[in-house]
């Protein structure tokens, strides 16, 4: 998790977009990594998980992400929930939750809500590392941001 959180950071640093990092592992090792660059790329698709995948997928040259897990520090909107689904992504890690992500500013929660069924998916989404990533947030909420 803490590369993901890293990965983050570096996209703030640069104005990329929200504190969205995340991090694709195969057998113990990063294959991809990517962080919110919506802004950067204004691309309202280019979250973080998304450009993880993208990242793995060239770098593993396949499409199938079958074996991986990606860690990612805000639990994913449903457009990067279905990705993960669609990239046959093992197990997703995540850090903030949906609430959490609300407290930034973002409007996961609508969509969510709309959506429903995570309670469906078992342990296919697991929390860990939620304070780590929590002060990742407040470092975000502390800084010039746009709000989008």
């Amino acid at each position: 998790m803490q590369m993901a959180i890293d990965e983050a950071r570096a996209g703030i640093a640069v104005g990329d977009g929200g504190p969205f990092g995340s991090v694709v592992v195969r057998n113990g090792k990063v294959v991809g990594r990517g962080h919110n660059r919506v802004l950067g790329n204004n691309d309202p698709t280019a979250h973080g998980e998304i450009e993880a995948i993208r990242d793995a997928c060239r770098n593993l040259g396949t499409h199938d992400l079958s074996g991986c897990d990606i860690y990612t520090t805000g639990e994913p909107c449903h457009m990067c929930l279905c990705a993960c689904m669609w990239a046959n992504i093992r197990r997703i890690y995540y850090g903030c939750t949906i609430e959490d992500n609300a407290i930034i500013g973002f409007r996961d929660a609508k969509f969510n809500d709309l959506f429903e069924g995570r309670d469906r998916l078992g342990d296919f989404l697991t929390q860990t590392d939620r304070d780590a990533c929590l002060a990742l947030f407040n470092e975000y909420l502390s800084m010039p941001h746009d709000e989008y």
